[in-house]
Parts: structure tokens; C-alpha cells; sequence
């Protein structure tokens, strides 16, 4: 469900900079970029009334999918590879075998004659 969810949100985030550069802003046109101060404009008066609509709905898609993919990233929080290994290094491993031979004892050696009494 979230990787459906992320395959939308990047298509709804490429449409939505698609729509808003084929907007023209207010007061510029595509005929005072070449220079024509006699025109008005070359592609119409204004952006269609179809064009603001499409903005709006993709701009509504897209809050609302960063919702649903933030609330959803609270299911999933436990689940990365990060917080593995950090319950792996928790957890008590199995006592490992020295390799070179028997272990040196800890006790103290008895080479040493105890202090006498007086």
C-alpha cells in the first residue's frame, strides 16, 4: 500500500510542476519575451479557467497523499534497517569459544604462601 502510495505521489508531483509552468503569470506573456510590445499576448488573454482547476485539484491530491504517507510512516517506524540492528546489538549473544585454547583461570594464583599470623 505505501509503495503505491509513493508511485502516485511522485506522478502527482510531476503533474502538478508541469501544470503550474504552463500557467503564465499575470502580466507576462509569451509576446514580451520576444520583444512585441504591440501584442497583447500570443497564446490568449489569460490561463483557462481549466488550467486553475487542474492546479487546484492536483495541489489537493498532493497534500493529500503527504498525509496519508506520513500517517502511514508511523505503522512502518519500527521497521527500519537502523532500529533492526539496534535490537540485534540488544539482544544477549551466545558466549564465543576462545579460539587459541583453554581459558586463563581469574583466580588468584597460589604460588603466593599466605601472610602469617603472628
Amino acid at each position: 500500500m505505501i509503495t503505491f502510495l509513493i508511485v502516485v505521489h511522485l506522478i502527482v508531483s510531476i503533474l502538478l510542476i508541469v501544470a503550474v509552468l504552463l500557467q503564465s503569470g499575470k502580466g507576462s506573456s509569451m509576446a514580451n519575451v520576444f520583444g512585441g510590445g504591440g501584442m497583447e499576448t500570443v497564446f490568449g488573454a489569460e490561463t483557462p479557467a481549466i488550467m486553475n482547476r487542474i492546479t487546484t485539484v492536483l495541489a489537493v491530491l498532493f497534500m493529500v497523499n503527504c498525509i496519508l504517507l506520513t500517517t502511514m510512516s508511523f505503522k512502518y517506524a519500527g521497521s527500519s534497517v537502523i532500529q533492526r540492528e539496534l535490537q540485534k546489538e540488544s539482544l544477549p549473544s551466545e558466549p564465543v569459544e576462545n579460539p587459541a585454547g583453554p581459558s586463563i583461570p581469574t583466580t588468584p594464583s597460589t604460588d603466593v604462601p599466605p601472610a602469617q599470623k603472628n
